[in-house]
């Protein structure tokens, strides 16, 4: 029978949130063509995201364990799996489109003389064959692509594309195998240095629950500071369309949209953001948007779930005090 894999990202044993998303993905696609769903993790000691993964409603997990694979490189990553796929045959594979995925998966997929369908928001069944839909011209046309390769056919989602929340618990724990690839030793042609996300002041958004993001109608940058109060009181983090990043008032990975971050996180709420297309794409997966502008036309009413039209400096102070009243 034919099986899907999806490839779950993990670092430091830590479960990427966005691979629940692909999971969700994979269970759907499962549903829809009476494939077998299975999972991999890669990493050295990932058992303990082994057994999280093996909750879900998969036929089996795959621990690909080796002291090669800790810390991450791409040479490494594109050879275990590589062993695993030809191993094991899976005829569409699936992986979030993360930063550490976009760097390994070409290599991976060359090697077997595949293709890649990537950062995908969708799919559909059109007769026995799969469409995957992806975005083109910063979200201004989307494309349906479809395979003409022999499997494996490697697909990844864009964050945001399918709701974590939807992921099926399976009536039991699937099995778990452990796969230990044979990894040699000239294989390995870099040495990785710090990770991108601990430089200073870098900021991983799309692992945030809730964003309270900005735009120009903040005005100036002292006023950001009630924006930065609102996320602090909400326990989330603070963001920016792209002119308040590119005026410096916020570092440039706080940017939500097509040139920065693309998120979704289960409250967003965007403060004097009119809403162009290149902010929307960062951004529309949220699972519930709260709009904020005076201007009753704003584009990002359109997608907003909450639509507020007023001044955000006479709304957002006393909404302050009533999350510090709220939470005690």
């Amino acid at each position: 029978m034919s099986s899907i894999l999806v490839v779950v990202e993990q670092r430091e044993g830590k479960l990427n949130r966005v691979s629940l998303e692909t999971l969700a993905a994979g269970q759907a696609l499962a549903a829809d063509t009476g494939w077998t769903l299975e999972a991999a993790v890669v990493g050295n000691g990932v058992s303990g995201v082994a057994g999280e993964i093996a909750g879900q409603k998969l036929a089996r997990v795959y621990a690909i364990e080796s002291a090669k694979l800790e810390p991450y490189t791409p040479d490494a990553f594109a050879a275990a799996l590589k062993q695993l796929l030809e191993t094991k045959q899976p005829k569409l594979v699936l992986m979030p489109h993360t930063y550490q995925v976009r760097d390994f998966i070409p290599k991976l997929a060359t090697s077997l003389g595949r293709t890649v369908i990537s950062d995908c928001i969708a799919y559909k069944k059109d007769g026995d064959k799969l469409v995957f839909t992806r975005q083109m011209f910063q979200g201004k046309l989307a494309a349906d692509v479809s395979f003409t390769c022999d499997a494996p056919w490697f697909v990844t989602f864009q964050n945001g594309a399918f709701r974590a929340d939807k992921v099926e618990a399976g009536a039991s724990a699937a099995a778990i195998e452990t796969v230990n690839p044979a990894i040699a030793d000239g294989v390995i042609r870099n040495r990785p240095q710090e990770v991108f996300k601990e430089a200073k002041q870098a900021v991983d958004l799309t692992q945030a629950d809730i964003i309270v993001s900005v735009g120009r109608g903040i005005k100036e940058q002292k006023n950001v500071e009630l924006a930065k109060q609102l996320a602090e009181a909400l326990g989330g983090e603070i963001a920016a369309s792209r002119p308040i990043c590119d005026a410096g008032w916020l570092p440039m990975d706080r940017q939500i949209g097509s040139s920065g971050q693309t998120v979704a996180p289960k409250l967003y709420l965007a403060l004097g953001i009119s809403g162009a297309i290149q902010h929307i794409v960062g951004m529309k997966g949220s699972r519930a948007i709260v709009a904020i502008n005076k201007d009753s036309e704003a584009p990002i009413f359109e997608i907003a779930d909450y639509a507020v039209v007023g001044n955000l400096f006479d709304i957002v102070p006393p909404l302050i005090e009533e999350v510090k009243k709220a939470k005690g």
